[in-house]
């Protein structure tokens, strides 16, 4: 059993307002300067839509991620060898189109413009050709249009569904959408990693933390096309390849990543989480339908003797394995079994998770004798809340999962690799917390009714509690966990691990290793 720790995020989705704050303050931080315009480490898009860059989720497209080959796995459309035959001419590789061409405005136009009958305006100037540009594009282009044939209709994760679910999904009545944050998910089996053939890119012992070393990168970009989620990009202006990095200045000084600290919504939950490395070979090629359990199985309880022993046997400090029984990813993940990965199928194992939403109770509209209505209107006291114009019962207002707004087959698309039992039982949880809350709060809802909502789900008032309580009362020191940094890991990290000659591959030469962007 080879134990290590790795720095895990929890997304909440159903907290999630797209107000971007996040991706704000990530590109004030890290990515405001020259050849980075394009780049934005954090974004957030709105599901059901094409994403940025547009459709990045389709593999058939940009062949990220690994596949299976016989009982193993290999890149779909980068590594070592490809890297040779397409050096010059990578067509999986996204283009600025795909993204978007940044764009400014001349804004002294406004002031400067002389006298006329015409009112001035600032004209659109492209970031790269200093040219006027017409806007087709931006990073949050799709923003809220849920039910729009140009964006929502092409998203890739609609193709499980049938016809006349798709067209169900965009019926005004059922008309829904939420919101999805990305950053790097500093994967257990990055496929950018494997893919760089200058070994420039490498995956922190102490945290798990991807990084770019920027003196080893030579722009091959093969980084760009392996990444299934495509959250490795090109700096067209200093030739090197740069990606999220997770604030790890920020981490060890104690300071959350940039993205988490300026949420809005805390919805995001930051802690360590034990693993066996050794499973890693076996849960990356395992068939699709079992790559989530079995990446569970690959957590380990941070409280179990053995494992405790094997962490310290492997070096991993005491203070982190204290935050990690005081994780609340760990919470989240294993021990309520709550968070999913974000497509497990592309087999990378990514270390962020997100609590799939629940999204949004409507009571629906009964049907009415209408020439009953005038006679209710007069006396609402008689009639409410039983038999009033609307059912505003509980079961109702609640619905059921099978009657959910959103498919089972589009939410497992996204967080299962397929399977609906997956999503299914944690949106039942998460139902059966509701249930509980309103029985507390409320108290419209009956005993038995709770009763069973959470025997159902293997939950108890208690654990009901605890989990409200860190989904809407935890406090930041609730949310953010992390060991303190250790001197001596760091050090240990700035020492070159390569061969002898110090050949990164390709016959390229370097000294010291410098962690980077």
């Amino acid at each position: 059993m080879d134990v290590r720790s790795q720095i895990s995020m929890v997304f909440h989705l159903d907290k999630c307002i797209g107000c971007h704050t996040c991706s704000i303050a990530c590109k004030n931080i890290w990515t405001d300067r020259k050849g980075a315009e394009y780049m934005w480490w954090n974004n957030v898009e709105t599901k059901p839509g094409t994403g940025y860059p547009g459709k990045w989720e389709d593999q058939d497209i940009y062949k990220g991620g690994w596949q299976k080959n016989g009982d193993g796995i290999e890149l779909k459309g980068a590594g070592k060898p490809r890297s040779l035959t397409n050096i010059f001419h990578n067509p999986h590789m996204p283009v600025i189109d795909d993204y978007y061409e940044p764009f400014t405005y001349k804004y002294l136009d406004l002031i400067e413009s002389p006298a006329g009958d015409d009112q001035p305006t600032a004209r659109p100037i492209s970031m790269i050709t200093g040219e006027p540009m017409d806007i087709k594009m931006g990073p949050n282009w799709d923003d809220d249009l849920s039910g729009s044939p140009d964006y929502a209709r092409n998203d890739p994760n609609l193709k499980n569904l049938s016809p006349a679910e798709q067209q169900a999904m965009f019926e005004m009545e059922r008309l829904a959408f939420f919101y999805l944050p990305r950053i790097c998910n500093h994967c257990l089996n990055p496929a950018c990693i494997a893919a760089c053939p200058s070994g420039a890119i490498y995956k922190r012992g102490e945290d798990g933390i991807v990084l770019i070393n920027q003196d080893v990168c030579r722009g091959w970009r093969m980084c760009v096309t392996a990444c299934p989620y495509k959250k490795t990009y090109y700096n067209w202006s200093t030739g090197k390849s740069e990606k999220c990095i997770l604030c790890y200045p920020r981490i060890e000084s104690g300071q959350a990543p940039a993205c988490m600290h300026s949420c809005v919504g805390r919805i995001r939950y930051l802690g360590v989480m034990l693993y066996d490395a050794d499973q890693i070979e076996r849960v990356a090629a395992a068939d699709e339908p079992d790559i989530v359990a079995r990446q569970m199985d690959m957590i380990l309880d941070p409280f179990d003797p053995d494992v405790i022993a094997a962490a310290k046997a492997n070096g991993v400090a005491d203070s982190t394995i204290d935050s990690a029984q005081k994780s609340p990813t760990y919470k989240f993940v294993k021990e309520w079994d709550l968070a999913l990965p974000l497509h497990p199928e592309f087999r990378t194992l990514p270390m962020l998770f997100y609590v799939p939403p629940l999204l949004p109770v409507m009571a629906s509209v009964t049907n009415v004798d209408n020439s009953e209505q005038a006679e209710k209107l007069n006396d609402i006291s008689k009639y409410w809340p039983d038999n009033w114009l609307y059912d505003t019962s509980t079961r109702e207002l609640f619905g059921t999962i099978d009657d959910a707004r959103f498919p089972l087959e589009y939410m497992a698309s996204l967080f299962s690799a397929g399977d609906t039992e997956s999503v299914a039982d944690r949106l039942k949880k998460l139902m059966a917390v509701r249930l509980h809350r309103r029985h507390v709060t409320v108290g419209d809802v009956d005993e038995d009714t709770v009763a069973a909502a959470l025997s159902n789900t293997d939950l108890n008032g208690q654990l009901a509690d605890d989990i409200y309580y860190l989904t809407s009362l935890a406090k930041f020191d609730d949310r953010f966990v992390i060991p303190p940094a250790h001197r001596e890991q760091a050090i240990e990290m700035m020492e070159f691990t390569g061969d002898a000659k110090g050949s990164t591959g390709f016959g390229f030469k370097v000294g010291t290793a410098v962690r980077g962007a």
